[in-house]
């Protein structure tokens, strides 16, 4: 395999003038190699995901030039010359990667040139004319650029307030990265591992170093090295001690206020504001402040990052409240006492996915205060009915059987308008697709058969509400941790559209790191893996395979954490460099595109002697559907009796399902099947069966019924079936053995419907009937998508 791509010349050499008194260490032949190497291939997709390590690469380029201003501004140089190279050749598999790896490079390049902004600005412009994802991800960079050109320091000063949550007056925006591993896929060796890298990665101790960063990096990124003198400054600010927050308020506003104003005119007067600023600083050190000399490096921090172990005692919903409440109490944005007692007493674990039951309980008077027995305190009786409030579900099943009257503090209301509306515009924000039409009246509104991905950002009329507050979460373990996430995001969007809550304060990002057991040294993880479940990490394998940049750098790191921790065994006094810390910044940073995976909801029914009638719950990735008592019974077998009978011994099951086309024409099918087990994989196995819909496969070979002949693969967007003897199947979701239903007699699938788009339909004044919308509910998406991001979305 070359590392050369099709316009590289190894005889032509790269020549770049100092500018801004920049001198690199690192040779641009030597950046061009670099690059070079971390390119995907056509090649990387057909190999194992550890071959060449080129997320390992990814990150050493960036370590080369961290420390370095001239270095960064050298990789620049080369990064656009290479993306310019790359439009003139038409190879544009390599204009997304080149194009994330070049504004994680201006984010910590200490000063650009004016002629470089805007050759990246032109560039990115001319992206607007590609295709999807091209013309996506080139829009949100030309407004990065843009911004950033006449404002210099801008994005790096609002990317370190929000991560690190700087307390200020001008940009209330917060982020946080939430970390959810699977103990059931890391061993405790793995665990430490994580713990130690997210430590090492902390870098500063307190948030007056974070202010020294933005300032320091704000005014060189303005002035430049000949009106900055960078070690003057740097120490003049580490001499200001806790004093130094004045300073960077001052420097907050200011950026801030010049781009309210916005103008091209107001670049001078922006500059000059900062250089009053920087004489203020650097006076008292230093008579002459304004002196051509190096610019000093400011390191772009890690993100604030939590790391959690996804047990069943984790509310990952209340973690996220507990992260903004205190915060909050004291800013406009505030959560009033009365949402924190609502989050409190109800949490997400104990809901089911229909309403949590009412126990009526008898009454012996008419429940107005006049009629209260003498002496009775209404408000002491109210004071009870809060405190009441707070017991469990297992307190009001003891109480039904108890004469005397208990108050009860809640009531049930109705979603407002309000609230009707956010739904709705939070389900256009996140589900308007540039693919598929969703929403546009297309040939099924909100559920085509071609996989959405993508921002929005070019099409949705209704922009989803400015948060103040965003929540990168990041899943990292196999197929069995995604159906936890969908699991939980079912229910929160459930309690959400009864009672808004996160959806009023947090924009919520979903990650995911595959992690598979398969190629790791654990043994004690297989106990809750399906024997029969195939690749553990499906939808991670899909990932990769549509979006080559994510494959290069996520899909990598699931097989470096085992290498890392060897080596920390082997050599514990080895320092501690925090890679995969590190690779998960670069991912929340530069993963802004998503790909979108329906939910689907199954309702499971049981036979009446069982106990309970049916459960419904949700799945994301895979159904299994196994009959136990034909499982000994080997292959062998299976082929000599259908070779001798003509039959295949197994189970006789009705399936009724809607058969779908690529030409919109559904079809209602129903059939009649003896099979041993089927399974329902809604990820699907090649590029050439990208079809969001779900592909049921029986474990027989294809045989022939009466009227019709039973295909070997089914596509349907709904199915049911049922056992048509006294034999009960086994139900297995998602791969996880946790998940397992037994003694099961018929299943019902179904995509999700999103609770915005109910509450929308709900209070719609026009009724046409049960499957028809009317009112602003025929614009919304009725399914319910879990949105992964990745680099690029999908890349045909």
């Amino acid at each position: 395999m070359t590392n050369k791509a099709p316009w590289d010349n190894s005889s032509s050499a790269y020549s770049m003038e100092p500018t801004a008194g920049c001198s690199p260490t690192v040779p641009e032949p030597e950046l061009y190699r670099s690059i070079q190497a971390v390119l995907p291939r056509d090649t990387d997709t057909q190999q194992p995901p550890d071959h060449g390590n080129k997320g390992m690469l990814r990150w050493t380029l960036h370590k080369k030039v961290q420390n370095n201003p001239g270095n960064s501004l050298s990789l620049v140089w080369v990064l656009i010359k290479e993306l310019e190279k790359a439009e003139r050749w038409d190879s544009r598999k390599f204009i997304i990667p080149l194009l994330h790896t070049l504004m994680y490079a201006v984010f910590q390049t200490a000063y650009i040139p004016d002629e470089l902004y805007k050759r990246m600005y032109d560039f990115c412009k001319r992206l607007l004319t590609y295709p999807h994802p091209y013309c996506t991800v080139g829009l949100s960079y030309t407004r990065q650029i843009k911004a950033e050109r006449f404002i210099p320091g801008l994005m790096y000063q609002r990317m370190v307030t929000a991560e690190q949550r700087l307390k200020n007056e001008h940009y209330p925006f917060q982020e946080r990265v939430f970390i959810l591993a699977d103990p059931k896929v890391f061993s405790d060796s793995l665990i430490h591992v994580l713990q130690e890298d997210f430590e090492a990665s902390g870098g500063f101790v307190n948030p007056s170093d974070h202010m020294r960063s933005v300032i320091q990096h704000s005014l060189q990124a303005a002035l430049g090295a000949d009106q900055c003198h960078g070690p003057k400054l740097a120490q003049a600010l580490k001499d200001m001690g806790e004093d130094i927050e004045r300073y960077f308020q001052e420097v907050l506003a200011t950026l801030e206020q010049s781009l309210e104003e916005g103008g091209r005119a107001e670049g001078a007067a922006l500059r000059s504001r900062l250089r009053r600023l920087y004489g203020d600083i650097v006076t008292d050190a230093d008579s002459e402040p304004l002196s051509a000399a190096p610019l000093c490096d400011c390191p772009l921090p890690n993100p604030e990052m939590s790391f959690h172990l996804w047990t069943e005692d984790l509310d990952i919903w209340h973690e996220l409240t507990k992260w903004f409440r205190p915060r909050s109490a004291s800013e406009n944005f505030s959560v009033s006492q009365e949402q924190e007692d609502f989050e409190l007493q109800e949490p997400l674990g104990d809901l089911m996915l229909s309403d949590t039951p009412r126990f009526s309980v008898l009454s012996n008077d008419s429940g107005i205060e006049k009629d209260l027995p003498p002496g009775t305190d209404p408000s002491q009786s109210s004071s009870s009915d809060a405190a009441d409030m707070s017991t469990s579900c297992e307190q009001y099943k003891t109480e039904q059987d108890s004469t005397t009257l208990s108050r009860r503090g809640g009531i049930k209301m109705k979603p407002s308008v309000k609230d009707g509306m956010m739904l709705m515009q939070d389900s256009l924000g996140d589900h308007t697709s540039l693919r598929g039409g969703g929403g546009e009246g297309g040939r099924r509104r909100g559920a085509t058969l071609q996989r959405r991905a993508g921002s929005n950002a070019m099409q949705n009329p209704f922009p989803k509400q400015q948060r103040h507050f965003t929540a990168r979460i990041v899943a990292m373990g196999d197929d069995r941790v995604l159906g936890r996430l969908a699991m939980a995001y079912y229910l929160l969007r459930k309690r959400e559209a009864r009672r808004l809550f996160l959806t009023m304060k947090v924009n919520l990002q979903f990650y995911y790191i595959p992690v598979c057991t398969a190629r790791t040294p654990i043994s004690s993880v297989k106990e809750n893996l399906h024997p029969s479940s195939g690749d553990p990490c499906s939808l991670g394998s899909y990932l990769s395979n549509v979006d080559p940049w994510y494959n290069c750098n996520i899909r990598s790191l699931g097989c470096t954490i085992p290498k890392l921790a060897k080596m920390q065994r082997e050599n514990p006094g080895r320092p501690k460099d925090p890679f995969i810390s590190d690779v998960i910044s670069y991912y929340v940073r530069s993963g802004q595109q998503p790909v979108y995976f329906t939910i689907y909801f199954v309702k499971i029914t049981f036979p009446q002697d069982v106990g309970k009638n049916s459960e419904e719950t949700v799945f994301l990735t895979h159904l299994e559907v196994d009959f136990p008592e034909f499982r000994q019974i080997s292959a062998s077998v299976r082929d000599k009796q259908k070779k001798s009978s003509g039959e295949v011994c197994g189970a006789v099951v009705s399936m009724n399902y809607t058969k779908v086309t690529l030409s919109g024409r559904d079809i209602d099918k129903g059939i009649s099947v003896r099979m041993t087990g089927a399974q329902i994989s809604a990820i699907p196995s090649s590029k050439a069966e990208d079809l969001n819909c779900l592909t049921l496969t029986l474990n027989e070979s294809p045989t022939k019924t009466k009227n019709n002949v039973v295909e070997s693969k089914i596509r349907t967007s709904k199915i049911k079936i049922r056992s048509l003897e006294s034999r009960c199947f086994t139900v297995t979701l998602d791969k996880d053995c946790r998940r397992t239903y037994k003694n099961v007699q018929s299943i019902e699938i179904t995509p999700c419907l999103d609770p915005g788009y109910c509450v929308q339909k709900s209070m719609s004044k026009y009724k046409l009937g049960d499957d028809k919308d009317a009112g602003l509910s025929k614009y919304m998406c009725k399914g319910l998508p879990l949105p992964i991001n990745t680099f690029a979305g999908i890349i045909n």
